[in-house]
C-alpha cells in the first residue's frame, strides 16, 4: 500500500465536495462518472466550453486530479441579470481510484464536451484465474 501525503487543505476540499458538490466560491467542482472494465479504470467528466489544452490531469498514489480554468469573459457592469448561473473560473477535482493503476500509461480524449480518461489497472489489481488441477 503506497504512502499518501497528507494535505490539510485537500481534506477541507473533500469536506466541501460532500456538502457543496457543484459550486465553491469562484471555483467549481466538475461532476464525474467513474467505472471500470476488465483492464481499465475510466473517468468521464463534462467540460463543455473549456479548452482541453488548458486542463491538467495527474495521477499520484492512485489519486486522480483534474484541474484547470474556464475562460473568464469580461463582465459587463451595466447588465441587469435575472440569473447568473454560468460557471467561470478555476476548477479542481481529486478522487481516489478504486484500484492500483499504471499512471504512466493513462490516456485522455476530449470529445463533444466530455473528457474521458482511461487508466490501465496494475497487474496485481486485475483478477487472476487459477485453474484447479486434479490428481488421479
Amino acid at each position: 500500500m503506497p504512502i499518501i501525503k497528507w494535505e490539510p487543505f485537500e481534506e477541507m476540499d473533500k469536506m466541501f465536495d460532500e456538502f457543496l458538490p457543484a459550486v465553491r466560491g469562484q471555483r467549481f467542482v466538475p461532476a464525474i462518472d467513474m467505472y471500470e472494465d476488465k483492464d481499465n479504470v475510466i473517468v468521464e467528466t463534462q467540460l463543455a466550453g473549456i479548452d482541453p489544452e488548458k486542463v491538467d490531469i495527474s495521477i499520484e498514489n492512485d489519486i486522480l486530479t483534474i484541474k484547470g480554468e474556464s475562460e473568464k469573459k469580461s463582465e459587463v457592469e451595466d447588465k441587469n441579470y435575472y440569473r447568473k448561473e454560468i460557471r467561470r473560473g478555476s476548477f479542481y477535482r481529486s478522487v481516489q481510484l478504486p484500484s492500483h493503476v499504471q499512471s504512466d500509461k493513462a490516456s485522455a480524449i476530449a470529445e463533444g464536451g466530455i473528457l474521458k480518461i482511461s487508466i490501465p489497472k496494475a497487474e496485481e489489481a486485475k483478477p487472476k484465474k487459477i485453474k484447479v488441477e486434479t490428481k488421479k
